[in-house]
């Protein structure tokens, strides 16, 4: 059975296996906490009543063990009737948690942070940030004002502060300073009295060549520090001031300049800091429009849009201000026409502080534009993602958008629709409605991004129901678009949509295998990794099968996530039949994507090398909803070929 896992850097909480565990009433996980808390050392049960109760009910000590046995049931359900307890233990005149070292989210916490400065010091800013992703919220959020907490959650915090601070520290010191600037802005703004975090802020943007905004940054922390705490500026501030008015050598950076991605994001933290001088609240919101500037750039742009976004939403979401982190959450309105996320962790935690958003926000109709592109957000974010919310909460953004009548809530309505109109197949003529009006939509008011989002649409779905002509002029004005608005990315999509031409029409295989090869070059640092992964071994298998050639899959190549599907080709090629069998019926649905008719088609060439007939009649019943069109082209990318001619050989098959 797996370990049980505690966290307490957020709500209490114990989990096995990643499910969580019934852990009953607010008592019950007092007791929980006080234990973690003392660190695998007894809790007198008199110090639990003292800590549970300010006036103890008649029988508290009764109350204590009934808690301490429901927990014990929870924490370990398999345990015989009067056997002893392995984890929440009986000793002397008390209890004790004897969770394992790395068992608990704070001891972890602590242990990472510690271990990054003992390592090679490169590495420590990517450990110490995923030590503090181990934080959801105030340490033993639930119980605030319990006196036996106060001083754990006082230094667990302090602790935290100091590891942002440090990693930044080590961001400006290993010639990183552009990436340390959006945390540490972050950073103080919940934490305006931290001197240290101020002098990092100031000497990274000296070292991004932002001499004035260091001053500036400088002037804003004796500012705080005066009119919060009646303080002058310390020692350490007053000497990088004087060091930066004298341009001092020893503050300049020292190595090579940032990476590309970091100078982007240097350029645009400079525009906004010198264009907002408002508070916290404003430079969160207009952080998030820099960042959706640097998205549609493409490349180390998007990466680092991707990167920072989630930072800023869980610097609103600590503001408290549910209106506030509504704007900061919806205000990414990035047009996306790829169905597969590209960072499935970042999109799990952008839903989930959506969603908590949604649940915070007044029920009244003032909200509901905040409350729309909180819900297309929901519904972007979970795109290649099999569930009901995804397909839901797109239909309620596109009726909160319509009743306002706002057409860039609309806008961004329909692609969230668009990124739930992949639950079967046969839908490319929804999609295709869908692009043409993100078009006219987009073309009457000025809405370049989501005008380029419609062209692509109809792209892919013309090129789903045979229609290259009408695809070839939306690739034209998606193009033309581009050039004028400077949109790169555009191209990455149009150039593999000409190899789909090739492929489509009928070119010689390696014409199309090199259109194909030239086209998956272009993704090479596009930033799009859930494009990318697997899309050209991919495309390249589709290609063999509808020229009636042998598969040929080479399972040492990258797959990405369409592995399940190329393993059993290649364990039919070596021979091990049964094997093969076996993968094949282990086989998922396909996820709901744009690449779902071309996964089917696989799972059929499969099945009907297998002789297989339940996968044959599960493949045909998925397909035939798409029938007379090209198999996969409605991804404007690849193709299986016709989706008829899959029909017609599985309908050929023997029958066992």
């Amino acid at each position: 059975m797996d370990a049980v896992t505690f966290g307490v850097l957020g709500p209490v909480t114990a989990e096995r296996g990643g499910d969580p565990l019934a852990l009953k009433g607010p008592r019950h996980r007092a007791v929980l906490a006080r234990l973690v808390l003392a660190r695998r050392r007894t809790v007198p049960v008199a110090r639990l009543v003292e800590d549970l109760w300010e006036v103890p009910p008649p029988r508290a000590v009764g109350a204590v063990r009934t808690f301490v046995g429901d927990l014990r049931r929870a924490l370990e359900p398999d345990r015989a009737p009067r056997a002893p307890a392995r984890l929440l233990v009986t000793e002397g005149p008390g209890y004790a948690l004897r969770a394992a070292h790395d068992a608990v989210d704070a001891w972890r916490f602590e242990t990472a942070v510690a271990e990054a400065d003992r390592g090679p010091a490169a590495r420590a800013p990517d450990r110490i940030r995923a030590a503090l992703e181990e934080w959801r919220g105030p340490a033993y959020a639930e119980f605030g004002a319990a006196r036996w907490a106060r001083g754990e959650r006082t230094r667990l915090t302090e602790l935290r502060l100091r590891a942002v601070e440090r990693r930044a520290e080590l961001l400006v010191d290993l010639g990183r300073a552009a990436e340390a600037v959006p945390d540490l802005d972050a950073h103080l703004t919940g934490h305006p009295w931290r001197e240290e975090a101020w002098r990092l802020l100031a000497l990274a943007l000296y070292r991004t060549g932002r001499q004035g905004d260091a001053l500036a940054v400088l002037r804003r922390a004796r500012a705080r520090l005066a009119g919060n705490l009646g303080l002058d500026p310390g020692p350490r501030l007053r000497r990088l001031e004087a060091g930066i008015l004298a341009q001092d050598p020893e503050l300049d950076p020292p190595g090579a300049p940032a990476d590309a991605a970091a100078r982007l994001w240097a350029s645009a933290t400079e525009a906004y800091d010198r264009t907002v001088a408002a508070g916290a609240h404003a430079r969160l919101e207009s952080a998030v429009g820099l960042l959706r500037g640097l998205a549609v750039t493409g490349g180390d742009g998007l990466e680092a849009a991707r990167e920072h976004r989630t930072t800023a939403i869980e610097a609103a979401e600590e503001t408290g201000d549910a209106e506030l982190t509504a704007r900061v959450i919806g205000a990414y309105d990035v047009p996306a026409n790829w169905t597969r996320g590209d960072d499935p962790e970042a999109a799990r935690r952008i839903v989930e502080a959506a969603e908590r958003t949604l649940a915070a926000l007044p029920p009244d109709a003032a909200a509901d534009a905040a409350r729309c592109r909180l819900l297309a957000t929901v519904a972007l974010e979970s795109r290649g993602v099999r569930s009901e919310r995804g397909p839901r909460a797109a239909a309620e953004a596109e009726r909160i958008a319509r009743r306002l009548d706002d057409p860039a809530l609309l806008a961004f309505a329909l692609n969230g629709v668009f990124m739930q109109s992949c639950t079967r197949a046969g839908l490319a003529p929804r999609r295709d409605a869908l692009g043409a009006e993100l078009v006219a939509l987009g073309t009457r008011n000025g809405l370049v991004n989501h005008t380029v989002l419609g062209h692509l649409v109809r792209l892919q779905a013309r090129s789903a129901l045979a229609d290259l002509d009408a695809a070839d002029e939306h690739a034209a004005a998606a193009e033309r678009l581009a050039a004028r608005h400077d949109r790169p990315l555009v191209a990455v999509f149009t150039d593999w949509y000409r190899a789909l031409r090739l492929a489509v029409t009928g070119s010689p295989y390696g014409t199309a295998a090199a259109a194909y090869r030239s086209a998956a070059a272009r993704l090479d640092g596009a930033g799009m990794p859930g494009l990318e992964r697997g899309l050209l071994p991919l495309a390249l298998l589709g290609l063999r099968l509808a020229h009636g050639r042998p598969a040929d899959v080479d399972p040492g190549e990258d797959w990405g996530p369409y592995r399940p599907w190329a393993e059993p080709f290649a364990l039919l090629a070596d021979g091990r039949t049964a094997e093969a069998r076996t993968a094949l019926a282990a086989l998922p649905q396909p996820p709901p994507d744009l690449l779902y008719e071309a996964l089917c088609c696989a799972e059929a060439a499969l099945a009907l090398r297998l002789g297989d007939r339940p996968a044959l009649e599960r493949a045909r019943e998925r397909l035939l909803p798409a029938a007379g069109e090209i198999a996969g082209a409605g991804s404007g990318l690849l193709t299986f070929g016709p989706v008829d001619d899959w029909l017609a050989a599985i309908g050929r098959a023997p029958a066992p």
